[in-house]
């Protein structure tokens, strides 16, 4: 009987400095960095699997550091690999023009200073999100009051004295 070598799963990967389960898919792990949404994580890990010559079904602990550090620059710069421009998340942007895509903490800068910037030329947007209303056209006249408030007329205790 020839004794059969078990793989060796990492609980935690450390990919874009973010902490990821180990114990499940790799297009499953990616969705819990900030910036990936469901189809892009999909898109992703079809191509670092095809690059890396893995399996559909492995599962993100089981790569190797080198692995890792090739889903990481794919991650990072998904454009170079192949992935269409329409599925990044900074589309001709405001002061470059070029496509991107970021990711965790730059994502988060990058959209403060874009609220930052709307509020500063004080464009209809930017007012709407300094007054903290609606800013796609949603109907505010019995919602986005503020938290507390009550809407209506309120009614008088039916318990007489």
């Amino acid at each position: 009987m020839s004794a059969v070598k078990e793989k060796e799963v990492r609980l935690i990967v450390r990919i874009v400095g973010k902490d990821l389960n180990g114990k499940v898919s790799v297009e499953r792990a990616l969705l819990n960095i900030k910036g990936i949404d469901k189809r892009l994580s999909g898109l992703i890990s079809r191509i670092f699997i095809k690059n890396a010559n893995l399996n559909e079904n492995v599962l993100l602990g089981e790569i190797n550091d080198e692995q890792a550090a090739m889903l990481e620059k794919i991650v990072l710069n998904p454009l170079e690999y192949g992935i269409p421009s329409w599925a990044v998340n900074r589309r001709n942007d405001f002061e470059t023009g070029e496509d991107s895509h970021l990711v965790m903490n730059d994502l988060a800068f990058a959209l403060r200073q874009d609220l930052q910037k709307l509020s500063e030329i004080k464009s209809y947007r930017g007012l709407r999100h300094i007054w903290k209303l609606p800013v796609r056209g949603q109907r505010n006249k019995s919602t986005h009051r503020g938290k507390g408030k009550t809407v209506g007329v309120s009614k008088r205790d039916n318990k007489k004295r």
